[in-house]
């Protein structure tokens, strides 16, 4: 008995795919590296725990960013929709603001968790960007957008810090 499959077509760091033929239970992470060959998200627990596996998802255009564990949705539960994934922060002039920040603050050690603390920030700053924090809150807002992250290597201040930074830096961020 031959697997049922399903068509699917993502908007995927801001251009739209052909429609591909997938099994039904394709997970998002595996139609993202097997499919697309974007491996930058990576698969930590399996179970939506760790967050490693954390994407952007834009469910219409004009959406805000919202966070997606692409490790266990099920590929056809974002068809149609739009992804962003850590290898779409970067543009043609470089790296983004939060990428940058990340990089001089040393953050990270291993890096394994890293596209997921760098997609909660720019999700975070997504949000910001529509509904600003004031000052002395920033610090609560970040940790809200990364507190269920799982770092083995280095703790969470230098990512905190780097988002901080950024979000300080960053006009109409912050009221």
């Amino acid at each position: 008995m031959a697997e049922e499959t399903i068509s699917v077509s993502i908007i995927l760091n801001g251009r739209k795919t052909e429609p591909r033929q997938v099994p039904k239970n394709m997970l998002l992470l595996d139609f993202l590296h097997d499919e697309m060959e974007l491996t930058g998200t990576k698969f930590g627990c399996g179970i939506g725990v760790c967050r490693a596996c954390t994407v952007a998802v834009q469910r219409v255009p004009t959406a805000h960013l919202v966070p997606m564990l692409a490790c266990s949705t099920p590929v056809e539960l974002v068809n149609g929709q739009g992804i962003r994934t850590v290898e779409g922060l970067a543009d043609e002039n470089g790296l983004s603001k939060l990428q940058t920040a990340v990089l001089e603050a040393f953050a990270f050690q291993c890096g394994y968790c890293t596209p997921g603390f760098l997609m909660a920030g720019e999700i975070l700053l997504d949000g910001l960007s529509r509904v600003p924090v004031e000052r002395g809150k920033v610090d609560e807002a970040v940790l809200e957008a990364i507190g269920q992250h799982v770092c083995r290597c280095t703790g969470y201040v230098r990512y905190c810090e780097a988002m901080r930074k950024v979000i300080l830096e960053t006009p109409d961020l912050v009221k």
